[in-house]
């Protein structure tokens, strides 16, 4: 039982930070986008782009890369903000800003 609990409460700690990382680059987007693989499109003030895997990951997308919205929309993806993504979801893991 106590294995079980200690289970529980171990993959809610990674809920709850994968949850922090996220809420941290959504605040940062100007228009979020789910997709229909899982992953996440985030939109940024200047109109460039990042993607997120399902897994919580920033990946590399190729600029012009169309990508398929969950609501079925093709979305042409502008730019390629991976370091910006990752240093958001690395900034909302450690719980405060890196400057």
């Amino acid at each position: 039982m106590l294995k079980k609990t200690l289970i529980v409460v171990a993959l809610s700690a990674v809920s709850a930070l994968s949850f922090a990382a996220e809420s941290d680059a959504r605040q940062a987007a100007k228009q979020v986008v789910d997709l229909q693989d899982g992953a996440t499109l985030y939109v940024f003030d200047s109109g460039k782009m990042a993607v997120e895997s399902k897994f919580g990951h920033a990946i590399n997308i190729k600029p012009g890369s169309v990508v398929k919205a969950s609501d079925g929309r093709e979305i042409t993806v502008v730019g390629n903000e991976v370091a910006r993504l990752d240093s958001l979801l690395k900034q909302g893991l450690s719980g405060g800003s890196d400057s």
